[in-house]
């Protein structure tokens, strides 16, 4: 990119802050950079400044503690229930919203798309819930017998008045002899979701680690592996779990996505683990290395390159019997049907132009997969990302690129009038306002019903899906009011 493009950047980011007050319009510019894995660029200005608390009032695209907790990293637990403590709201907007895939048969031993909320009311806030709390879960165990366990996801209100969940669930914890956990996610926690994380994988690393569960029944071998940090959207932890298993291995642990709170356990038994979710998962994956001295590594299988890098570094670890056996599968198996998915879909997608905005994960490891079918990403950033986040990012990055954290739907209008891209993948939130400007939209955190995306299978879904979505006719009849 020449210097006249990186100027144009830079006056992107001059405009969009000038409009606001000045405390906000220099802490923003901290957060806005031209950024690029080039260190003789003067311009670019470094790394995003991240992990800082938004400003106030400007309209965040950020979740909360209690998001990152249930809604991430304890929802898909499966066989466990998972009580949404407070107002039905936060509860009801968590509801299966991140299609979480599993096996079993719902309300006997899964549970992951049932509702549970203790539905707090003013009195509950009045006097308290903890009582409420209690008989909820008599009447759990009274409904679904065979749960392995519940887990209490406590709101706001539960944190402000003080409620003792850890009383309650230590009591029926005893009475019903099964792992009752309480997880002190309050949404008000720290500044987004990444928090809620971080308490949840201490809620884990306490309630099944440190305690005496059991973990599942298997036959050990020289190649057990652990796979966390992948939440099975869309299938996605299927499609990684079937690379694993051609290339010889043993997946004994899959967490959360459609795993059982004993399985879970299993980590403990591998001989690596494989972390997906970097941000969200590092925490257990760190615990387990210092506890049980097993190693663990990054993979990403979002599209052909990273696919076959991540099963090279993974075969690495293991004999030549893995190394040989991985070397067939990637010449002779998937790179010839990954090949023929980028003949037909590259031509269609070439130089479209990217606009990418998701979690604390998704844009480094889907920006490789849109790059194998020759897409340009100009704009990315992350919701709730950490600096190590963006330094890792940086590899990723050609050329300059327009990097922001904690992006306000504010400047998210003005880099989309602005750059006008082809196509805008991001959350739930951002879907109707970026359509109604006339710019096809995807939405990232649960592939907007399709999906996987991981794996080699989930490569042709992806492409398709792009293509789908920026080459579809309803584009070429519509233009937004204001264009």
């Amino acid at each position: 990119m020449s210097k006249a493009d990186i100027e144009n950047l830079t006056n992107i980011i001059e405009e969009v802050i000038e409009v606001y007050p000045e405390k906000t319009k220099d802490d923003r510019n901290e957060h806005i950079k031209v950024m690029q894995d080039d260190e003789e660029c003067s311009s670019c200005g470094g790394l995003p400044k991240s992990n800082r608390k938004s400003r106030p009032g400007v309209m965040t695209m950020r979740g909360c503690a209690y998001a990152g907790s249930k809604g991430v990293v304890w929802g898909p637990i499966k066989d466990v229930v998972h009580i949404s403590h407070g107002p039905v709201g936060c509860g009801q907007y968590s509801w299966a919203a991140r299609r979480n895939y599993y096996t079993g048969i719902t309300g006997i031993d899964t549970f992951v798309t049932m509702q549970f909320t203790s539905d707090f009311t003013e009195n509950d806030i009045v006097f308290g819930g903890d009582k409420k709390l209690s008989e909820i879960i008599d009447e759990i165990e009274k409904l679904f017998p065979l749960n392995k366990g519940i887990s209490i996801q406590s709101e706001c209100p539960v944190g402000l008045i003080g409620d003792d969940i850890e009383a309650v669930a230590k009591k029926k914890s005893a009475e019903f002899k099964k792992p009752i956990i309480p997880v002190r996610c309050e949404g008000f926690r720290g500044i987004s979701q990444s928090l809620g994380h971080h308490i949840a994988n201490d809620a884990i690393k306490d309630n099944i680690f440190e305690k005496d569960i059991k973990g599942t029944n298997f036959e050990k071998t020289n190649y057990d592996v652990a796979l966390i940090g992948d939440y099975n959207i869309g299938g996605d932890a299927w499609a990684s779990r079937k690379i694993l298993e051609d290339m010889g291995l043993n997946l004994i642990s899959q967490s959360t996505g459609d795993s059982s709170i004993n399985e879970i356990k299993n980590l403990s038994q591998a001989k690596i683990v494989l972390i997906h979710c970097y941000r969200s998962m590092n925490y257990i994956a760190k615990y387990i290395e210092d506890k049980f001295g097993i190693p663990w590594i990054e993979f990403n299988f979002f599209g052909p390159t990273e696919i076959f890098k991540s099963m090279r570094a993974i075969a690495e670890k293991f004999d030549d019997k893995v190394k040989e056996k991985t070397e067939h599968l990637i010449n002779d198996v998937y790179k010839p049907y990954t090949d023929s998915i980028v003949a037909k879909y590259k031509p269609l997608l070439e130089n479209k132009a990217i606009m990418l905005y998701v979690g604390g994960l998704r844009p480094r490891h889907t920006i490789p997969a849109f790059k194998d079918l020759g897409m340009k990403i100009f704009v990315t950033g992350y919701e709730f990302a950490h600096n190590d986040d963006y330094e890792r990012t940086k590899k990723y990055l050609d050329d300059a690129t327009l990097v922001v954290d904690d992006m306000t739907e504010y400047e998210m209008e003005h880099f989309l009038k602005k750059v006008k891209p082809d196509m805008f993948g991001a959350g739930i939130k951002e879907k109707y306002q970026s359509q109604k400007m006339g710019i096809p939209f995807r939405q990232m955190h649960s592939w907007d019903y399709s999906g996987p995306y991981h794996g080699v299978d989930g490569f042709a879904i992806f492409a398709r899906d792009m293509d789908m979505t920026i080459n579809g006719p309803i584009w070429k009849n519509f233009k937004a009011p204001w264009a």
